[in-house]
């Protein structure tokens, strides 16, 4: 599998994923907090994938990101 970001000039990437509805539910705020504790970078792509089998229900959200210029 290939994955393809819309600027190949990223130098980071940081992956939320939660598995129970709680966690899942309270996932745009861990993004949100990581970003403002992190101001010097600038997110170039964004990645949303969900997986499931019979019990659980996985989400990911992948930030494709390089250090901001000074």
């Amino acid at each position: 599998m290939t994955i393809s970001t819309k600027r190949n000039d990223f130098t980071g990437v940081k992956v939320f994923s939660a598995t129970m509805a709680q966690e899942r539910d309270r996932l745009g705020d861990r993004i949100t907090s990581w970003i403002r504790e992190n101001p010097a970078v600038n997110i170039v792509d964004t990645i949303v994938t969900q997986s499931s089998d019979e019990a659980f229900h996985c989400l990911a959200i992948t930030l494709f990101y390089e250090k901001a210029t000074e």
